[in-house]
């Protein structure tokens, strides 16, 4: 094992539309416990809990949820966290930019979404031990998903070659922002592109080098909303004017697709962004423990077939129907086919 430490920052600012009316603006999707005991955002945490690799977390969340995150965190028995609360949503590179500030230069940060699963955690954690030395050495590492179909609902990453004394680490020759399912079905059959994850590794200052060159206005704003804080306390509050000003974009369109030394490590770590009830049927269709139907909640069903029903509120009842989705909670109540369950977020809207 490295005995070089990574910081965990973990983004939870997300709305998580696309499984409402389960997740909502004031309860997203990442404390949500939707497989187990504990939410996608605890067992985020958990993963990175081992102290001999990790750091304590700084949590990029939304200021309104502080307080979930605080009961969630204490039902973990987490302490040390930082929580750097924004005044607003302005995307992923902003986000990682205050966290960036809030370590020393040379920290290598591990950014990680709070509301994804990953099964093989061993895998994973592996991977990541593998890019230190090439992240260390300055390359901004991203994380490849082994793609197992043609999904349409992630971004593609094309996997170059191997990086001159960093094995398992390749350069990035493009990255394909979410195609259209021929080109998705052409990128599975190359064999050579991976699924982005949205998780990488990094030196806090190669991520704000690459910042200032590409997107200065995010750097900028991102450094005058902290410039009065202390980036030492457990609950970091960023100016709020200051920090509404930064133009919202992703990392990926402000940084990755831009700079120079990027690499992607190819993993396979049984991973899901747990992005849509389609992505929830899939699950647990591959765990095959529900039967014909997958029923969490209460359903009664008569001659129905391959159908998702949540619902703890009220029972829900159906007869010679199939492939449907049904979601039941707190009085309002969905109900689609399998397979357009990218379209629930706008319903939310």
């Amino acid at each position: 094992m490295s005995s070089t430490k990574i910081t965990p920052v973990i983004l939870s600012g997300g709305g998580g539309t696309r499984l409402w009316p389960l997740s909502t603006p004031n309860y997203p999707k990442q404390f949500l416990r939707l497989f187990g005991d504990n939410s996608l955002f605890q067992n985020t945490i958990l993963r990175c809990s081992d102290n001999a690799l990790f750091t304590p977390p700084i949590i990029v969340g939304n200021a309104k949820h502080a307080e979930i995150t605080s009961d969630q965190l204490r039902a973990i028995n987490i302490q040390n966290a930082r929580l750097l609360l924004e005044p607003a949503a302005r995307n992923t590179a902003p986000a990682i930019a205050l966290a960036a500030l809030c370590c020393a230069p040379d920290d290598l940060i591990l950014i990680m979404p709070s509301d994804h699963l990953i099964s093989k955690e061993d895998i994973f954690l592996s991977a990541i031990e593998s890019a230190i030395d090439a992240a260390k050495d300055g390359w901004m590492i991203t994380f490849g998903i082994s793609p197992t179909k043609a999904e349409t609902g992630y971004g593609y990453i094309k996997c170059g070659d191997t990086i001159n004394g960093h094995d398992g680490c390749h350069n990035v020759p493009q990255f394909t922002e979410k195609p259209d399912i021929e080109t998705a079905q052409s990128m599975l059959n190359s064999g050579n592109f991976l699924w982005n994850a949205g998780i990488f590794l990094f030196r806090a200052n190669s991520y704000l080098e690459a910042l200032k060159l590409h997107a200065p206005r995010i750097y900028e704003t991102a450094q005058m909303s902290l410039s009065n804080i202390d980036t030492k306390s457990s609950h970091i509050y960023p100016e709020a004017d200051a920090f509404a000003a930064s133009p919202s974009d992703s990392i990926d369109y402000a940084v990755m697709e831009k700079a120079d030394k990027v690499a992607v490590v190819p993993v396979s770590p049984q991973w899901s962004d747990v992005g849509s009830w389609d992505s929830i049927a899939e699950l647990h269709d591959a765990n095959g423990d529900h039967g014909d139907n997958i029923v969490i909640g209460n359903a009664k069903t008569i001659d129905a077939h391959n159908n998702l029903i949540h619902s703890r509120d009220i029972e829900v009842q159906m007869i010679g129907v199939n492939d449907l989705i049904i979601v039941a909670h707190e009085g309002k109540i969905v109900i689609l086919p399998r397979g357009r369950s990218q379209d629930v977020k706008k319903l939310s809207e």
